[in-house]
């Protein structure tokens, strides 16, 4: 199976720029990245009235919409529960990576991002899971502290804990 890494912060936090920064460093390296974002909203592929949501609206369980470009899948839950972080590994395409935003929860390696200037308590002190803190400022704790604004270096540590290098 695709190892997974989270990154896992706050709201606002600055996880997805980081993820989004890292992902041609990955690339440049070789590496086949998948991505996965939590999100605690509902959201929209395509907006209402479009074919695909009304495919959804009518009825449909599942929908494709495919170009020559790239497709998507948008699956109902409708009265399912959401499925699990394995469930939705599992669904991906092969790869070398999957980064996982969000999931604060899960039993996947992770970095915290964390900006102390937000004012809001970090999530590693809470919990003892994390393997380091990509932070814009100094922290004391027993955690490595990654630049934050160093996408390379924090890729460089995700590599080596996964022995992608």
């Amino acid at each position: 199976m695709t190892p997974a890494f989270g990154i896992a912060g706050r709201s606002g936090s600055g996880k997805t720029t980081l993820i989004e920064a890292m992902l041609p460093l990955l690339a440049a390296r070789g590496l086949r990245v998948n991505v996965i974002k939590h999100s605690h909203h509902d959201f929209q592929m395509e907006p209402p009235g479009k074919d695909s949501a009304r495919f959804r609206a009518a009825g449909a369980q599942e929908v494709m919409v495919a170009s020559p470009f790239r497709y998507a899948i948008v699956h109902e839950l409708r009265d399912a529960p959401e499925p699990t972080l394995d469930e939705q590994l599992a669904r991906l395409a092969p790869a070398d990576l999957v980064l996982v935003e969000g999931f604060k929860q899960a039993a996947i390696p992770r970095i915290e991002v964390y900006r102390p200037a937000a004012g809001k308590p970090p999530l590693h002190a809470e919990d003892a899971t994390f393997l380091a803190v990509a932070t814009d400022a100094p922290l004391e704790t027993a955690l490595p502290c990654l630049p934050l604004n160093e996408p390379a270096r924090v890729a460089a540590f995700i590599c080596r804990a996964l022995d992608l290098d």
